[in-house]
């Protein structure tokens, strides 16, 4: 079998097709797979480090706020789209491929189409509970759609529908096997409470903010084991900030401040509570790893998705949402304390968002693709 993914532009998109792709070939090791994504994207560099040929087709998004700027965005992006469905075109008839994927970012667009226009079959995934535009594109063409959640559903008809499937997102292996005796050891956590906080792996400044308050709070008893991913931005003015406040943090055995979080499987394992971004996969992590959580919704991504992501976990009691708009030190601070003072609310928050998990997302996605090839 031959398989063209196409995806690019956020890991969030690119890492549920690599994950499909590792199960495609677990299961035949013959199976051909090539990638189309942006030669400026983090999917060229993402992609061949897995081990995966990659097929450059330049595309942009339209920007929609008006902006002498965003008007002379808005002409290169025009022109790289007349350009790529001669590119899309050129990538299928070179590869041949039996099947086409894609799975969220503008470059799955051209890409998809093409190759439905051509006669070959297809489907998308969309990671997110509010869909994106190109999956709203596309959806009508596919021969299959696939949903992350539930609640993307609604934004769709019944032509739509009629071959649509909830098969969650693929989540990386660790986060399904890694035992939490085994890593709060590893950690050296003891039976301390254990938090996880991060914003991204470039960061989030009002994240940061607010989590020096929660360290600030917890600190001085020293019952909470925190460990905190500022990202590479703020890294460097978050520690010379914490210094100028005197917290004690240096060589402070229950306090872990880091860039990156480079061990995240581990982490999830090892918490109680995670204070987050709600990303797509970020949640479908936290559902399988079964924790608790506090999410604060980036405001600054397309179509406010990340609220509606996060609001999934709330309507089914498995999570807690403080929207950037209100988010303070104090406020978290005090959500914080609320959940570390009422374990049985962190089981049941946990509890409630392990129901959500689907923890065989890859292997449903594969048998999908493979009933599609056969027929």
């Amino acid at each position: 079998m031959k398989i063209l993914f196409a995806c690019g532009g956020t890991a969030g998109h690119i890492n549920p097709a690599l994950a499909v792709a590792e199960e495609l070939r677990r299961r035949d090791i013959d199976t051909k797979i090539l990638f189309a994504g942006n030669p400026n994207g983090m999917e060229a560099r993402l992609i061949p480090q897995a081990g995966y040929a990659f097929e450059p087709i330049e595309v942009a998004g339209l920007q929609r706020k008006l902006s002498l700027e965003n008007i002379k965005r808005n002409f290169k992006a025009a022109y790289l789209l007349a350009k790529s469905s001669k590119r899309a075109k050129r990538i299928i008839s070179d590869f041949k491929p039996d099947i086409v994927m894609g799975t969220g970012g503008y470059v799955s667009g051209p890409i998809v189409k093409k190759a439905h226009q051509m006669g070959i079959k297809t489907l998308t995934h969309e990671q997110n509970a509010f869909p994106g535009i190109t999956t709203k594109l596309l959806a009508h063409d596919v021969d299959r759609v696939l949903f992350a959640v539930e609640g993307a559903k609604k934004y769709f008809k019944e032509d739509v529908l009629s071959k649509a499937e909830v098969v969650g997102n693929p989540v990386r292996e660790g986060v399904l096997t890694v035992n939490r005796e085994e890593a709060r050891k590893r950690l050296g956590i003891g039976d301390k409470l254990c938090i996880v906080s991060f914003g991204g792996s470039l960061g989030a400044s009002r994240i940061n903010e607010a989590v020096k308050d929660v360290i600030k709070f917890h600190i001085a008893e020293g019952k909470i084991h925190h460990i905190h991913a500022v990202g590479k931005y703020d890294y460097k003015d978050f520690i010379e900030s914490l210094k100028a406040d005197n917290v004690p943090f240096i060589n402070n055995p229950n306090v872990d401040i880091r860039e990156y979080i480079d061990n995240m499987p581990t982490c999830l394992a090892a918490s109680d509570l995670v204070i987050s971004r709600s990303g797509a996969i970020t949640l479908s992590e936290i559902e399988c790893a079964k924790k608790a959580s506090i999410l604060i919704p980036s405001p600054n991504v397309a179509e406010n998705h990340q609220y509606y992501n996060a609001m999934e976990l709330v309507k089914n009691n498995a999570a807690m949402i403080l929207e950037e708009k209100d988010l303070t030190g104090e406020k978290l601070v005090s959500m914080v304390k609320e959940l570390c003072e009422d374990k049985n609310r962190l089981r049941e928050l946990g509890e409630n968002a392990s129901k959500m998990a689907i923890r065989d997302s890859s292997s449903r996605i594969a048998d999908i693709i493979l009933k599609l090839v056969n027929d």
